[in-house]
């Protein structure tokens, strides 16, 4: 049998606090600090527009 890889799930929680996420793969081995990413939050207040919808940074979190 293959050994087990050492990519995992992560889960990417908005900053914004609107409570959506993400889940993606990260590999444990390579990427050992805590992942931060810029993606879109459909819930999030957009600042220039004053709509919905805004690009905003994901911070990883567990998967419970």
């Amino acid at each position: 049998m293959a050994k087990k890889g050492a990519t995992v799930k992560v889960k990417l929680v908005s900053t914004a606090g609107t409570g959506y996420y993400y889940v993606t793969k990260a590999n444990k081995k390579t990427k050992t600090e805590k992942l931060v990413k810029k993606k879109y939050d459909p819930r999030a207040k957009n600042e220039k527009t004053g709509k919905l919808g805004a690009h905003v940074d994901f911070k990883e979190d567990k998967i419970k």
